[in-house]
């Protein structure tokens, strides 16, 4: 299947009904308990995060007292969430960053963000959208695997797959198509065993495993 700019737009269309209103699974309070979330979400689940943020966040919630715990005490914290000593050292490094270079307050620009430690593109793209409704496209697991699966946008890298989405999608629905993408990778599109059976997409997507008509247009 050849996915033209009219396929695209019938994806978008179709993902844009199907998960209207969807929004990030990560609790959060303020912009820093986000910024932690998003941190600890790496190379973990978001149901995960949400356990491990429900126990700190009452004592953990702003840079000043997160920052106060010594490396140990914080890795006893996080210690259920993968990679938890490096994220450990990360996020001490990004309280104290914080504390002393920002009062305590997360910056919305983006070349600032990513200066903090265990802060890349993803992390303050989710930050800036989320918080501040910056338009943004964030690469994340599911989003890599949908876009490139749909030839929405392919790519061997994050960036590659950002800059072709960015692209394909009108700026104005960057955020929440971020959302799109994730929600259908959860729900249908697994990494495992994509299930093609139910999926709104199957007459739109060149990676479907079910045989059906092809969309007409």
């Amino acid at each position: 299947m050849r996915v033209t700019k009219k396929i695209k737009a019938e994806q978008l269309r179709r993902l844009s009904i199907a998960y209207a209103g969807e929004g990030t699974m990560l609790k959060y309070t303020s912009p820093f308990t986000l910024l932690v979330a998003v941190v600890l979400s790496a190379q973990c689940t978001d149901k995960r995060v949400n356990i491990i943020t429900d126990r700190i966040f009452p004592r953990l919630d702003t840079p000043e007292k997160m920052g106060a715990l010594t490396q140990a005490e914080l890795e006893r914290e996080i210690h259920d969430c993968g990679l938890y000593k490096s994220k450990a050292k990360n996020l001490l490094g990004m309280c104290h960053m914080l504390s002393e270079e920002y009062d305590g307050k997360v910056p919305e620009d983006f070349d600032k963000l990513v200066k903090l430690p265990g802060v890349g593109r993803k992390t303050a793209n989710v930050v800036r959208s989320v918080v501040w409704g910056y338009p943004a496209i964030a690469v994340d697991t599911h989003v890599f695997r949908v876009a490139n699966r749909l030839k929405l946008a392919t790519g061997t890298t994050p960036l590659e797959v950002e800059e072709g989405l960015q692209k394909a999608i009108p700026k104005k629905d960057w955020s929440a198509a971020h959302h799109w993408l994730i929600w259908h990778g959860r729900r249908v599109c697994h990494a495992r065993k994509p299930d093609c059976e139910t999926c709104i997409l199957q007459d739109v997507c060149p990676s479907c495993t079910v045989s059906v008509p092809p969309w007409k247009g």
